[in-house]
């Protein structure tokens, strides 16, 4: 039997693809490579998907809504009533985005991306964190299917919602395995960005409060002091973004920090594989795909011990608990182990496929009719 699947992408804003989207969108190409008939997928987008995702237009039927220029509450109008509509029909509705509507679907299949408002609710404004208090809880129960991409945020869920845990599947990250197939080389970026022949460190991070920037200015001052070590730090501006570039003056590490911005993919993976290592000192992810994109092209990983990071990074890197004195000679450590963190770190990378990726979200989708 072949289940007639849709898939809600209204909230996947064209053009603007971060961690979550590039998540589902990596799951439904997996699931495109391991499908064999099983399922028949239609997506529910915004206008423009075919042009800012020719990957997926090109393998699956997609419908495009009325306009509503990413407004949430035109976005959540629209998946009351034109969605609604449009899929009564199908055997599963999956919505992506972290919350479901009233009217989901018969047989239902729920992303929770994680949740991170339980932990660090002074990260989120009071109307976001009203809507997620009150919206996520009832979506968790109306689902038939929950999905989450780790065990951390599937205990969480289990433990704060008293969910049934038979209801709740981890759908893994899929990482591409061209990844850094078009790097951009490493002549070129110490060219571009002034490197010449620095040791580099590399964090690719929005500069959010909890991906704690600011532990690694610590480090940089008081033990990593070697002025040829550099951390280039690549992301967009967040909400400590101010507070990190004042920290930066203040400390005196104007001409060791290197702060670049959002970046292209070339240059993220060129800066990856030109790095000592990836440090990534954050309080909180619900996966966190970096370490596992610095594994797959030979980077060893320097990580926090929060979340959900211990449980993706495993043995194939340190993870190691915030503080300064035990992050100290860390650099000098995978250093002295990179031969074998690196082969560690490219068999963990090989577990999350996008294939594999695919492979779980057709048991979760097939769990609706179980």
């Amino acid at each position: 039997m072949t289940l007639k699947v849709g898939v809600n992408l209204l909230w996947l804003r064209s053009g603007q693809v971060g961690g979550s989207q590039e998540y589902l969108i990596r799951q439904l190409l997996g699931l495109e490579m391991c499908n064999q008939q099983k399922f028949a997928v239609t997506l529910f987008v915004q206008s423009g998907f075919g042009k800012n995702h020719p990957e997926l237009a090109a393998i699956y039927e997609y419908i495009e809504a009325p306009k509503h220029g990413g407004a949430r509450a035109l976005r959540i109008l629209l998946e009351q009533t034109w969605l609604a509509f449009k899929v009564r029909k199908f055997d599963v509705v999956h919505h992506g985005g972290g919350t479901m509507p009233r009217f989901a679907g018969k047989s239902t299949v729920l992303t929770v991306h994680d949740v991170q408002y339980l932990s660090f609710p002074e990260n989120f404004s009071r109307l976001r964190l009203t809507y997620l208090r009150k919206v996520v809880p009832r979506s968790l129960v109306r689902a038939s299917i929950v999905t989450t991409p780790s065990e951390y945020v599937r205990q969480r869920l289990i433990e704060k919602f008293a969910i049934a845990p038979s209801k709740v599947h981890v759908v893994r990250h899929g990482i591409d395995d061209q990844l850094g197939k078009s790097a951009t080389s490493e002549q070129e970026l110490r060219r571009r960005l002034r490197l010449e022949n620095k040791d580099v460190i590399f964090l690719p991070a929005v500069t959010h409060p909890h991906k704690n920037h600011k532990f690694l200015l610590q480090l940089m001052k008081s033990h990593w002091v070697d002025k040829n070590l550099v951390l280039v730090c690549a992301g967009g501006q967040g909400r400590s973004e101010v507070d990190f570039m004042r920290e930066v003056r203040r400390l005196n590490l104007d001409d060791r920090v290197v702060r670049i911005g959002r970046v292209t993919d070339d240059d993220r993976d060129g800066l990856l594989k030109l790095s000592r290592a990836l440090v990534f000192p954050s309080l909180y992810e619900g996966f966190g795909a970096p370490v596992i994109e610095a594994m797959q092209l030979g980077t060893p990983v320097i990580a926090s011990d929060c979340a959900a990071l211990p449980e993706i990074v495993g043995d194939a890197g340190l993870v190691l608990s915030l503080k300064v004195e035990i992050w100290a000679d860390s650099l000098d450590v995978v250093a002295s182990k990179k031969e074998t963190l690196v082969k560690a770190g490219k068999l963990r990378a090989e577990f999350f496929s996008i294939v594999n990726s695919g492979k779980d979200l057709a048991l979760a989708y097939e769990a609706t009719n179980s």
